[in-house]
């Protein structure tokens, strides 16, 4: 068959997402969630078989990629994992929907994968997501303070152990103020409409806090003999928290990426630059050397 090669591909990535389904249904506890993804997992072991009858070749799985997916499902939450899947599914259906293929039965499949998105679209409710403001609060906080926090410091005092110093009890002192702030926050949800519980509100609030602090912090702790060399590598680990948390809340909420990533970026990076300068700005008033 002229297509035979991507069929065999599309083939082993059917029969890979089916162990990769299997697996993950067979840990998960929700009895709702376990019902549909063992669904998705037979309807991927259905595909296989489909498209076994045209290419008259077995295919294994791509263990790897069972892996992986299955760890990432693990560690990084279950509605990361799949919507992560979710993006090969898209792509598998839209091949199935070309028109390079007039199979009747191959472009029937691509029913299948469209109902496999909108199911994983209406599938999950993880207590990492469900506190996603929280930590978003957290950590927008942490980025867009302590980064301008740390900027003007470096000009103002450029001696990285006061710089880090200052930087730790004012990051210590803020995520206290953070989580309480977060507590009160939620209480008030809850009061009015059974929203989040509070207490952990204020937990993914502060911790949250305190990691981006000590991420921050750190290089003034490396680079000692040349903080604004600190402040260069702090921006930059800026970033790629943004980045990351980014490209994680995305992914898992199917959200668009580019936008939000760039508004997190410019706000961070702007306040960094002005609180720079004003540091200098009050250097320079004060009259103090460092």
């Amino acid at each position: 068959m002229k297509y035979n090669k991507t069929l065999l591909k599309m083939q082993r990535n059917e029969i890979t997402e089916y162990h990769i389904y299997l697996k993950i249904a067979r840990t998960i506890k929700d009895e709702a969630n376990k019902k549909i993804l063992t669904e998705i997992a037979e309807d991927e072991h259905r595909h296989y078989h489909k498209l076994l009858k045209i290419t008259q070749k077995e295919v294994k799985p791509n263990r790897v990629k069972i892996w992986f997916y299955y760890l990432i499902s693990i560690v990084l939450g279950l509605s990361f994992g799949l919507k992560l899947m979710e993006k090969g599914e898209s792509l598998a259906s839209s091949l199935y929907d070309s028109d390079s293929f007039g199979d009747i039965e191959l472009k029937s499949l691509s029913l299948d994968e469209q109902r496999h998105e909108k199911s994983l679209l209406n599938i999950l409710s993880e207590e990492r997501l469900e506190y996603a403001g929280s930590i978003v609060l957290g950590l927008n906080d942490a980025l867009v303070e302590l980064t301008g926090a740390l900027a003007g410091l470096t000009f103002a005092l450029q001696n990285n152990k006061q710089i880090a110093l200052a930087g730790l009890v004012t990051g210590f002192a803020a995520s206290l103020s953070m989580a309480a702030s977060g507590y009160l926050s939620s209480k008030e949800e809850a009061g009015e409409n059974g929203g989040k519980n509070p207490l952990k509100a204020a937990l993914y609030t502060g911790i949250t806090y305190v990691i981006t602090v000590i991420l921050l912090i750190f290089p003034f702790f490396v680079f000692l003999t040349n903080p604004f060399i600190a402040l260069g590598v702090t921006l930059a680990i800026a970033l790629v928290i943004i980045f990351l948390y980014t490209f994680y809340i995305t992914t898992a909420k199917g959200l668009k990426f580019f936008r939000r990533f760039t508004e997190m970026a410019v706000i961070s990076l702007v306040v960094a630059v002005i609180s720079f300068f004003a540091g200098l700005g009050l250097k320079i008033f004060l009259g103090i050397d460092a």
